[in-house]
């Protein structure tokens, strides 16, 4: 029996686990200007917003913060900054997905993925060169243009997507 007439089967416990491993984080303040310890001063409810709006379908997330930092190489890159609340609102998607997702991704797979890391990968590379003999490159930068071959590469790999 469902705890709720809500479409989605979200546990509040879920949210509140959400909320605690994004304080754990850290993290500066999204567009509305709202920080953690804000956030936390009407915490239950803050949470059951989130948690109505998830359950209930109607969560949209809000506008990002556009900060400027600097690059290694020089220049600026723009980061992405989302409101605290939106920030619990994905680790309730991440905690919630994770587990039934992990298990698709191949061992070779190390891209955000728990217990992962790049340094992870590139061990298993530095290991491998010294066992074959051989190397497969690939650039994925150039992966979806249109190619002479097969002009439609784009919609076909944007299809099967989804």
């Amino acid at each position: 029996m469902r705890a709720t007439d809500k479409p989605f089967n979200i546990d509040k416990m879920l949210v509140y686990e959400a909320f605690k491993a994004v304080k754990s984080n850290g993290g500066a303040a999204g567009v509305d200007g709202q920080t953690i310890e804000q956030f936390e001063t009407d915490l239950k409810n803050n949470l059951f917003k989130i948690w109505n709006r998830m359950s209930s379908g109607s969560y949209f997330p809000p506008p990002v913060r556009a900060v400027s930092i600097p690059k290694k190489s020089g220049g600026q890159r723009i980061l992405g900054v989302p409101t605290v609340a939106d920030r619990v609102a994905q680790m309730v998607v991440k905690q919630a997905i994770e587990p039934k997702l992990d298990s698709v991704f191949l061992p070779d797979s190390y891209g955000y993925r728990p217990n992962k890391s790049a340094l992870d990968a590139v061990g298993v590379t530095r290991e491998r060169c010294w066992k074959y003999d051989w190397v497969l490159e690939f650039d994925i930068k150039g992966l979806l243009d249109p190619s002479p071959y097969c002009p439609q590469t784009y919609e076909v790999v944007a299809n099967s997507l989804g």
